[in-house]
């Protein structure tokens, strides 16, 4: 993160075209919560939205599955694509139990996710803790240089320090920008995808943005595909404000994406059609 404003959240909120697009996923979320389903079957919503969600992340990690087989699948122990998969199934059941930690202790959270995430297929000595320096990284996707482990203490630390003393910044805006840190950042062995992924659903749910979980963003990220997720990411990582908006707004339309995908479920749903 580049600025060094009081509150620098705040401040890239208001960044060019960011403020229209925090309007824009407020909005869509607005619309789907809104929706006759949710008054009864919000609870089936919020199952499929996870499913979708995890679905959309494991895609972006290397494993690009059918929703349907996602589904159908009870054993995620065989192949990388499947433990990927599994994985990603993991992190998102996981994230609702970890909102009352977050804001006082967020850098606990993210040990446990990638403890979850890893789920015995890491080395244990490396699970949960912020790679030393000389370890390697297992990350697909995102090929930028690596920090430093000295850098990547002090960056988490900083990132720690904003969440917990809060701010006005939207939930879109902190939400991005703790997607973006974690990937640029990639402070675990492994799964740091997957990690990034789930800390941006935890900010969009503990914030109130999104609190039954249900416009999974994840999906969204999906849809716009590896080449541009890449792409906007190289713009929070060059730390310039054109780049900030760009992936800032990013992060907007893969949430609105997200909601796209619930709000359809929400009509299937009241069609009787599931």
């Amino acid at each position: 993160m580049s600025t060094t404003a009081s509150d620098p959240l705040a401040a890239l909120g208001a960044l060019p075209g960011v403020p229209d697009a925090v309007d824009s996923v407020r909005k869509a979320v607005d619309r789907v919560y809104g929706h006759r389903v949710m008054r009864r079957r919000s609870n089936e919503v919020t199952a499929e939205a996870a499913l979708r969600g995890s679905r959309g992340s494991a895609a972006l990690a290397g494993a690009d599955w059918n929703l349907e087989e996602v589904r159908r699948r009870t054993d995620f122990s065989g192949d990388g694509e499947a433990r990927t998969v599994g994985a990603a199934l993991r992190l998102t059941a996981e994230a609702g139990q970890l909102l009352s930690i977050w804001r006082q202790s967020p850098l606990r959270v993210l040990a446990r996710l990638h403890l979850v995430a890893a789920g015995g297929a890491t080395p244990d000595d490396a699970v949960g803790r912020p790679r030393l320096g000389g370890e390697s990284v297992d990350e697909p996707l995102v090929e930028a240089p690596l920090p430093d482990a000295d850098e990547v203490a002090g960056r988490l630390e900083g990132l720690s320090q904003l969440i917990i003393a809060g701010g006005t910044a939207p939930a879109l805006v902190t939400a991005a920008v703790v997607h973006g840190e974690l990937l640029a950042l990639r402070p675990f062995g492994s799964h740091n995808g997957l990690v990034a992924r789930t800390a941006e659903r935890i900010v969009l749910i503990g914030s109130g943005l999104d609190p039954k979980s249900i416009c999974p963003a994840e999906v969204g990220h999906a849809e716009q595909g590896r080449a541009a997720y890449v792409a906007a990411f190289e713009g929070y990582r060059a730390g310039t404000p054109e780049g900030m908006a760009a992936w800032i707004a990013h992060c907007g339309r893969a949430v609105e994406l997200g909601v796209r995908e619930s709000t359809a479920v929400c009509e299937a749903l009241q069609r009787g059609a599931a």
